[in-house]
């Protein structure tokens, strides 16, 4: 479906291009979030009557989110979860934890499709993530994970946390020998077989 973009979308368009797009996208995202508007020749020449109302209105909109770039970047972006002697969450850290956390330190409303997080976060540690406030205005962010404040000062600190390595080494070598007695008794059933 051809679609007249009235908003700047990341990996899209920029205001006032047309771009061709799934029928599915525009019909349940774009045309229902007044983010773009279906390619006809009314809709152009309505579109330009309006480009400068929607062009004032996106730099407003990046106006106001360069105003919370500070905040954003100077939240302490620290969670604390249950984890195993490895290090593994027993849950996870998903972009809503992150969103509903900025919102609670720094009073900075984003929504989850906002933190350009990828996959959730897993085990223990110090992630890099990025807010987009706006589709201009990308803010990068540090989350620290840990079971306990002071893994956390330890993260920050720039430590390196282990988690059960005597453990991980004391059953790698019986995995090892494993194979080998199963190959023994296969070798010695065979010769039985040949007797």
């Amino acid at each position: 479906m051809k679609v007249i973009l009235t908003e700047k979308i990341t990996r899209l368009g920029n205001i006032g291009d047309t771009v061709e797009v799934k029928t599915g996208y525009a019909r349940n995202f774009l045309l229902p979030n007044n983010k773009a508007m279906r390619w006809s020749r009314e809709n152009v020449a309505l579109f330009e009557a309006q480009k400068a109302e929607l062009q004032a209105r996106h730099e407003n909109a990046k106006k106001a989110a360069e105003a919370k770039v500070d905040a954003v970047k100077n939240a302490k972006m620290y969670m604390i979860r249950q984890a195993g002697d490895t290090g593994q969450l027993y849950g996870s850290v998903s972009s809503r934890d992150i969103a509903r956390t900025l919102k609670e330190i720094a009073n900075v409303d984003v929504s989850s499709a906002q933190v350009m997080l990828g996959a959730p976060i897993k085990s223990i540690g110090a992630f890099d993530t990025k807010i987009a406030l706006h589709p201009d205005v990308i803010v990068p962010i540090k989350v620290y994970v840990a079971r306990t404040n002071d893994e956390i000062e330890a993260l920050v600190a720039g430590k390196v946390l282990t988690f059960g390595t005597k453990k991980v080494e004391e059953e790698a070598p019986v995995a090892e020998e494993a194979p080998v007695v199963e190959a023994d008794r296969v070798e010695s059933e065979t010769a039985e077989v040949a007797e």
